[in-house]
């Protein structure tokens, strides 16, 4: 069965299998005892972190290894605002940021502090200077600027050298999140703290990153201990710690060559995919993007059904739509984006994946989308056409001739379907008004109507719910 997220996890790299087996042996002891069994877990523990020091860019005593990725965030973040309390207590976020960031910030503005996020365009890229205006229109000290090196859902590079530059220029130290990038480059720029993910380039999962450069201010939280430098407390988890080193210099041997073998079967599915299926926006930056992960959105499907589809059809992807999250809103990501989010895919590939197998996909996902959009009653590309907006130019409306859509206690796509259904059933200028309480649709109608040629224009609070207009255009 192909695997196509690798975004989430990737599959453990052979070369991280024979370091943790080889470390089960040799690196049981305790490194911080005089016998020779903690003299030789020493040396693993000591060779590894050197190897991550040189993949990352950093001093080996600037390394420290964490429980997890998400743990490293946490204590980056809280150790980097204690440590700059006197500076001020604002934190500096971009919009997409993972979630780990978000949670940390939402917990340091619960105790107090102040936190700004910075936006981004339509490609999920924060545009270049953002960081430079927040940090001088922001009306309190800043302690700490974060921002990813590039997007865990749709691919975008961040311009992190920039940023830097900016937030060095104010004083400012900056954290950026390299999860997603560091298997396949280091992070370029004057970057103040780093965190990562071993199980995000092929190591064990388990194993986080967190470097910390000399001269950034910084106090560890407590309960704190001895170990790693007293920044991350417990007993180290040497022979996953050694695979996950010996994983990330396997895998950066192989990056250049591989990111530009997957970067062709990516630029493929970003071409085939909108001539294949009717009415899909490919969503991220189309050149500054991770080389193996491509993202796009399908009107008038539900993302949930979709998955599950594409897993019958044996294909593992994921998605950012609000029908396939607990919360039932849409990924936090294409909200800031402003695109569409209904019948959202990611696709990214692992290491290895072979042509065959994206091509299998290509094949598959027309019928795949065909079939969820007849099980959810969507118009037939032909009917939809029929709403297009004329090549030449746009009529002159004639008076408001309002229909309302009641789409109430309905999920989506299910309001953009029903949208869909009538706006032929009002005269050219007339508006469309569709109630919704499904917060996806906050992002889904504005996008229908650009998708379809019609014309947007806002919302606003019903008695329940939210009246979205929509003007017809054609």
């Amino acid at each position: 069965m192909p695997y196509f997220d690798m975004a989430s996890s990737a599959p453990l790299h052979p070369v991280a299998r024979q370091a943790l087996l080889a470390a089960l042996d040799e690196g049981w002891a305790d490194p911080s005892r005089l016998y020779r069994e903690g003299r030789r877990a020493r040396l693993l523990l000591d060779a590894a972190r050197e190897a991550a020091a040189e993949a990352v860019g950093c001093r080996p005593d600037e390394l420290v290894f964490t429980p997890s990725g998400t743990r490293a965030v946490y204590d980056g973040i809280a150790g980097a605002l204690a440590g700059r309390r006197r500076a001020g207590r604002r934190l500096v976020v971009s919009a997409v940021e993972h979630s780990s960031v978000l949670h940390t910030a939402a917990a340091h503005k619960a105790d107090g502090g102040t936190v700004t996020e910075v936006p981004v365009d339509r490609t999920g890229r924060v545009v270049p200077g953002a960081y430079a205006t927040a940090l001088r229109e922001a009306p309190d000290g800043v302690a700490l600027a974060c921002l990813q090196s590039a997007n865990h859902e749709v691919g975008t590079l961040q311009p992190v050298a920039e940023a830097a530059g900016e937030c060095a220029a104010a004083g400012v130290p900056l954290l950026v999140d390299a999860a997603q990038s560091l298997g396949w480059g280091p992070v370029e720029g004057n970057w103040s703290l780093l965190a990562a993910s071993a199980h995000k380039w092929g190591g064990p999962a388990g194993v986080g990153l967190l470097a910390v450069r000399k001269g950034v201010r910084f106090r560890t939280v407590p309960p704190t201990d001895e170990r790693e430098s007293g920044r991350s407390p417990g007993f180290e988890n040497l022979p996953a710690i050694v695979a996950a080193a010996a994983s990330l210099r396997a895998v950066r041997a192989e990056a250049a060559a591989e990111a530009e073998r997957l970067r062709g079967l990516v630029d493929r599915i970003r071409a085939r995919v909108p001539e294949l299926v009717p009415d899909v926006e490919v969503v991220g930056d189309p050149e500054r993007r991770l080389p193996h992960l491509v993202t796009f959105s399908c009107l008038y499907v539900d993302g949930e059904a979709l998955l599950h589809e594409l897993d019958r059809a044996e294909f593992a992807v994921s998605s950012g739509s609000s029908c396939t999250s607990s919360t039932l809103t849409p990924s936090h990501v294409l909200r800031a984006m402003g695109v569409l989010s209904e019948g959202n895919v990611r696709v990214s590939l692992p290491h290895g994946t072979a042509e065959a197998e994206v091509e299998r996909f290509l094949e598959a996902l027309p019928g795949v989308v065909a079939q969820v959009r007849e099980r959810l009653g969507a118009p037939k590309p032909a009917e939809a056409a029929e709403a297009a907006v004329a090549p030449d130019a746009v009529p002159e409306p004639e008076p408001d001739v309002a229909l309302v859509v009641d789409s109430l206690g309905k999920r989506c796509p299910i309001p953009v379907i029903e949208l869909a259904k009538v706006i032929g059933q009002v005269p050219v200028g007339g508006v469309v008004v569709v109630l919704s309480d499904d917060e996806a649709a906050r992002l889904d109608v504005p996008a229908w109507c650009e998708m379809r040629g019609q014309s947007y224009e806002g919302e606003r609070t019903a008695d329940r719910g939210v009246a979205y207009r929509v003007r017809r255009r054609a």
